[in-house]
């Protein structure tokens, strides 16, 4: 008996090759009709006998395109037409400017085919493409994705390549980048005085350069990367010297995925998450005679590995056969070249070639950083493969929303109808160049998402530039929001938590409601609105910023709160060491005066400045480089703790740290090994978390417990946090999707937003 349906598909379903995708399953299936593109999707009108039918539908979850994103199914009752065969539709006109669209993603195993078969017409084309991957959000201008809005708009295509476009049984059917070596972009080799090298072979000349020593700036998807051998240590010295990056981690890329288990020890997660179709920098714990120099990630146990994702990095892989550093091109903390004069400009000083390319690149994205933590694919740095998808939310916005995020690890977010948008890494809003990326942006994604914005979150920090630019913003309703707020909504946003919950939000640095900085924060937290419980009780911040920078500073300042002058007379190697610096006179002045004197409950200073106690990291090259080190060298073994006070006389409680600060000493002066002192205190931060988890719990009946913000990436106490309070028979909730630091902000902000809105 013949039937008939409607099935309507949303998501990620336009631009994603999903067209040919129904067409070959129905006539897989024998079934007979259309499909089309419209405002709400993809429409299929579909009939055919009940079997078909069914499997057919199932099909179309199970088995559908790599970049496709399928958020909802309908499926009715249709009238019988008796189509003769199944044909793809013209778009019917009425689109929607609002349009979901896929991220840039690895290119895919059909293609990596082609690249390598000599007999292939595309034959190590370093931008060959297909609809199931290639580059997407780095190179529209506009929508509809259409390839006069992209940047391959000046690349009129070849007749091979027009009838692969228009054919629906390839797999390049509306591929908008489809490309080959007649039509498409191509390669240039310059030095860094924009010299052009001559060579018969451009990329074998590339790999040439590099295996001897050279840094090679190479133009990818989202911008430009700095490559040498990460085996070669005078190659990465120099790059590190040149890039003035002292001591913060490379990222390395690996020419395939055999070299995984020979400088990493992965788990099965980790190898998943590598393998992903995006394709992201994962932290792999590394091997302990790794071929990879050790000044790639000095003082830390975990490598940034990635696998080439463009076909531009497999075939420059293939060639040199060893890892790379392949590290963002830029200079500090400044955003990643893009353009190519801003990259001779910029870079020149840095990398001895360029190996350019004449594809522009519309929006910068670098690329995307991800750990393993409670055993979940955790994003540290959300962006290129990731961006724009959009994270669904569990209820209808009202109003469009827009939130600006924090200053450091920036992203912004948009929320339209249930979705929300959130950024790709902007980077620290110190400099003009991150500003104006931001700012770039946000009307980027105002345009691609058509999306007016009628509502603004900010952060409640008067200096952030992300506050400021909200301020003069002319977007009629503004609303600051709690930095520790913002990091428990988000976590809450991505978990589908509506009601109230436990919530945990330990960091650096945060603007508090009293003034202060706050960091060690236990909340009953709803979307809307949170309640303080409790906090780690407040230590002085000599110098502020300074003291973040300098560890020492804070190290000192623990042990004054605790012994006040008296601590002079413990006999401990820190001790010893800060008597000599002439700053220290001053610095307990500032203390006892409290002058440039900021206080905090912040989690994360507290681990800086046990750290700088037990002779770790006196002062810092990078951001929270002293409490990473201290967890590098915890024993995961140790089972002990440290003591520590609840004062509950009133709210917010106050976690008293004074006895932990004093038993750590006692070990140093027993010679008990830091790496034991690092795991017992690591035991007895998851150990507070609980007990106030717990607290709370009998107090109000809450047991969902979210815990979020920077010091979360630390997996050793993630790991220990999940485990002791899942034994007290709470549930822990931890981020995955969307950053457990301040690049997770502006979701939590714009969530909060639309909730005090509603």
């Amino acid at each position: 008996m013949m039937q008939a349906r409607k099935i309507i598909v949303r998501g990620i379903v336009q631009g994603v090759g999903f067209r040919p995708f129904v067409y070959r399953l129905a006539k897989q299936y024998g079934l007979k009709g259309t499909v089309s593109n419209n405002a709400h999707g993809v429409e299929i009108e579909v009939e055919g006998d009940h079997v078909s039918m069914q499997s057919f539908i199932r099909s179309i979850t199970h088995a559908s395109p790599p970049l496709a994103f399928i958020d909802e199914i309908e499926t009715k009752e249709s009238s019988y037409k008796g189509y003769l065969d199944f044909a793809i539709q013209a778009s019917n006109g009425s689109e929607d400017r609002f349009t979901l669209i896929a991220p840039d993603v690895a290119v895919c195993d059909d293609c990596l085919q082609e690249l390598f078969d000599p007999a292939d017409r595309r034959y190590r084309y370093p931008f060959i493409n297909c609809t199931n991957c290639g580059p997407r959000f780095t190179i529209i201008q506009d929508i509809p994705y259409d390839r006069p809005n992209t940047t391959m708009s000046v690349f009129p295509m070849c007749t091979d390549c027009e009838r692969e476009y228009n054919d629906p049984e390839n797999r390049r059917f509306h591929a908008q980048p489809n490309a080959c070596p007649v039509c498409g972009p191509s390669l240039t080799l310059c030095d860094s005085k924009q010299n052009k090298i001559q060579s018969d072979n451009i990329l074998d000349r590339t790999a040439q350069l590099i295996k001897a020593g050279s840094i090679v700036a190479l133009k990818g998807l989202g911008g430009y990367h700095l490559a040498c051998d990460a085996t070669n240590d005078e190659a990465v010295s120099k790059l590190r010297e040149r890039k003035r990056r002292i001591e913060k981690p490379f990222a390395v890329m690996i020419p395939d995925r055999n070299w995984l288990e020979r400088i990493c020890t992965p788990t099965q997660e980790e190898i998943s998450f590598i393998r992903s179709i995006n394709h992201p920098i994962v932290l792999i714990r590394r091997k302990d005679n790794s071929p990879i120099c050790s000044d790639v990630a000095p003082g830390n146990n975990y490598i940034g590995v990635m696998l080439p994702y463009p076909p531009l990095h497999h075939i420059v892989m293939r060639e040199v056969a060893i890892p790379l550093v392949m590290t963002s091109g830029n200079i500090s903390e400044e955003p990643i070249a893009y353009k190519d004069d801003e990259a001779f400009e910029r870079l020149a000083a840095i990398a001895d070639y360029f190996l350019v390319h004449n594809r522009d690149i519309h929006m910068r994205c670098d690329d995307s950083v991800g750990a393993v933590l409670n055993k979940r694919h955790t994003m540290l740095r959300r962006s290129r493969g990731y961006v724009p998808y959009p994270v669904k939310l569990n209820i209808h916005a009202q109003k469009n929303t827009l939130a600006t995020g924090g200053h450091l690890k920036n992203t912004f977010c948009f929320i339209k109808n249930d979705f929300a948008f959130f950024s790709h890494h902007i980077g620290d809003l110190e400099n003009y160049e991150t500003l104006r990326s931001f700012t770039q942006g946000i009307e980027h994604f105002k345009n691609l998402f058509s999306i007016t914005p009628e509502i603004l979150a900010y952060d409640m920090h008067p200096e952030y530039l992300s506050t400021k630019y909200a301020l003069e913003s002319e977007i009629p309703v503004k609303i600051p929001v709690q930095h520790h707020h913002a990091h428990i909504v988000s976590c809450m946003a991505e978990n589908d938590l509506n009601e109230a919950v436990i919530g945990v939000s330990f960091d650096g640095t945060g603007y508090g409601t009293d003034g202060n900085i706050w960091g060690g924060e236990f909340m009953i937290t709803t979307m809307g609105d949170f309640k303080r419980i409790a906090h780690f009780e407040y230590f002085p911040l000599p110098g502020g910023e300074q003291a973040v920078k300098e560890p020492w500073r804070t190290g000192v300042a623990l042990l004054n709160q605790v012994f006040g002058n008296e601590y002079k007379n413990v006999d401990i190697p820190f001790v010893r060491s800060i008597q000599t610096k002439s700053a220290l006179a001053v610095i307990e002045k500032m203390i006892q005066q409290k002058l440039n004197t900021p206080v905090t409950s912040a989690a994360g200073r507290l681990f800086d400045g046990i750290a700088a106690i037990c002779d770790v990291r006196a002062s810092i090259n990078y951001e929270a480089q002293a409490a990473i080190e201290f967890q590098m060298i915890a024993n995961e073994t140790v089972t002990g703790r440290y003591n520590y006070e609840i004062d509950t006389k009133s709210i917010p409680w106050r976690i008293k740290w004074n006895g932990i600060v004093r038993d750590i000493l006692k070990d140093l002066q027993n010679n008990v090994p830091v790496s034991d002192i690092s795991g017992k205190f690591h035991n007895t931060i998851a150990m507070i978390i609980t007990d106030i988890s717990e607290k709370i719990k009998k107090d109000t009946g809450l047991h969902d417990v979210v815990i979020s913000g920077g010091v979360f990436q630390n997996a050793l106490l993630v790991d220990k946090t999940v485990d002791y309070i899942s034994k007290q028979g709470m549930k822990v909730y931890t981020h995955a999707r969307v950053p457990p630091n301040d690049g997770g902000l502006s979701l939590g902000q714009a969530v909060v937003a639309m909730h005090k809105v509603l």
